[in-house]
C-alpha cells in the first residue's frame, strides 16, 4: 500500500522580467489563434439559432492524417470540457480542444457560396505547424502511403 505519496507541483516558471508566469490553463481563444470570417460567423449563428437541440456552441475537431493530411470538421456541442479553448461570438461559441488547436492555430474558417454548392472551408491550416497537407512519398495520385 502506498502511503503519503503527495501531489506533484511543477516549479514556477519565470518570464524574462523575473515575474512569475502562471501555469494555469487559459481557455480564451483569440482571432490570432483561429480566424472566423464574417460570412462563416453569420452562417454559424444562423445554424445554431435554427437548431431544435440544446446547443451551447460549435465544436471544431481534427481527424487523423494520412496521405491527404488532417481532416477538419464541425459539430454541435451541448457543453464544453475542461480542455477546451473558447472563441466567443454574440450568438454562439466555438469550442476547440487543446490538441485540435495545435493543428488549427493560425487557420481561417470561411463560408463559401458557389453555384450549387455551399460549404465551410478551413484555410491555411498549416500556418503554424508547417507541412503541406499531403504525403511526400505517395507516388502516383492513386495513393499507396504506408
Amino acid at each position: 500500500m502506498m502511503e503519503n505519496v503527495g501531489i506533484y507541483t511543477p516549479p514556477e516558471q519565470k518570464s524574462s522580467d523575473n515575474v512569475a508566469v502562471s501555469d494555469t490553463f487559459n481557455p480564451a481563444l483569440g482571432s490570432e489563434d483561429l480566424e472566423v470570417t464574417e460570412s462563416a460567423q453569420n452562417k454559424l449563428a444562423e445554424i445554431v439559432n435554427q437548431s431544435d437541440e440544446d446547443v451551447e456552441g460549435i465544436r471544431i475537431y481534427v481527424g487523423g492524417g494520412g496521405c491527404g493530411g488532417m481532416s477538419y470538421g464541425m459539430t454541435f456541442t451541448d457543453q464544453g470540457s475542461d480542455y477546451d479553448t473558447v472563441l466567443q461570438f454574440d450568438d454562439f461559441k466555438i469550442f476547440v480542444d487543446v490538441v485540435a488547436l495545435n493543428y488549427l492555430r493560425g487557420a481561417q474558417i470561411d463560408y463559401v457560396q458557389e453555384v450549387g454548392r455551399e460549404r465551410f472551408v478551413f484555410n491555411n491550416v498549416f500556418a503554424e505547424t508547417g507541412g503541406s497537407g499531403t504525403c511526400g512519398g505517395c507516388g502516383s495520385a492513386g495513393g499507396g502511403c504506408a
